[in-house]
């Protein structure tokens, strides 16, 4: 099938490991569900995949554009309806016995999907599920060349350190946006520290785990103040930032 897309939604059809993920977790239904709600449905690929599974799609997109796109994408799909509102705005009238939100970015600061699963899921089965399930963050040291907050992709950087877990995030759980941790991390060679990487992986269900793809979390280097360290150096930070709220909201310093 052939999707009419914005140029944002086309990059992200271009990306088949995301979308192949997405589409092995829905695939996993059978044709007997009743409802499934699309939340931030873009052009409709992820509605389209569940309109096999469900008797019923309510798919919902904000963006206008995206709406008509999705609209035409799925006129010819009887079960599947597609509704241009904002989801926190919308006014849910049956529980669904699945929700499919991707409006994913790293560590959950830059996009929706904290706020609108915190309303949306209310509206859920009592044995629904939601795809993805949830996300494992990681937090390293790095010295980066750019000292501002950006994404990695194509920026040089050194790690300094391992991965570490800092939050491990289940969506069918009430999740305060506000994130604030204390993090102790091992340096693993000599170097000049001046920031942090934060990478995301997906939970897309109980046996998929999807790390960073190009238009599915990217890892975030983030600055903090320039320090040299040495092997085996233990160094304690804080971070914090507001899920759902930008970029902007993020803070570090060292402890």
């Amino acid at each position: 099938m052939k999707f009419k897309t914005t140029p944002y939604h086309h990059d992200l059809l271009k990306d088949t490991d995301r979308l192949a993920v997405f589409f092995e977790a829905i695939k996993e239904y059978d044709s007997n569900n009743d409802l499934a709600y699309d939340l931030g449905c873009g052009s409709g690929v992820l509605s389209y995949f569940l309109s096999s599974k469900f008797k019923e799609v309510i798919s919902i997109e904000s963006d206008v554009k995206a709406f008509g796109c999705a609209k035409e994408n799925l006129s010819h799909f009887d079960n599947v309806k597609v509704i241009n509102n904002d989801v926190l705005e919308y006014n849910f009238e049956k529980k669904a016995d699945l929700i499919v939100c991707e409006m994913l970015d790293t560590a959950l600061i830059d996009e929706e999907e904290i706020p609108v699963l915190n309303y949306a899921k209310k509206f859920l089965n009592e044995d629904g599920k939601i795809i993805p399930q949830g996300i494992i963050n990681t937090i390293g040291l790095v010295n980066m060349q750019r000292h501002h907050i950006h994404w990695d992709e194509g920026a040089k950087y050194e790690a300094l350190s391992d991965e570490t877990v800092y939050s491990d995030v289940n969506f069918l759980d009430d999740i305060n946006p506000e994130f604030n941790a204390n993090i102790r991390l091992k340096a693993k060679k000599d170097g000049l520290l001046n920031g942090l990487k934060i990478t995301t992986y997906t939970k897309i269900n109980e046996n998929i785990i999807a790390g960073p793809l190009p238009m599915l979390n990217p890892p975030l280097l983030v600055p903090l103040d320039e320090k040299q360290i040495r092997v085996n150096d233990f160094i304690d930070v804080e971070i914090k930032y507001i899920m759902g709220n930008g970029i902007e909201s993020i803070e570090t310093k060292y402890l």
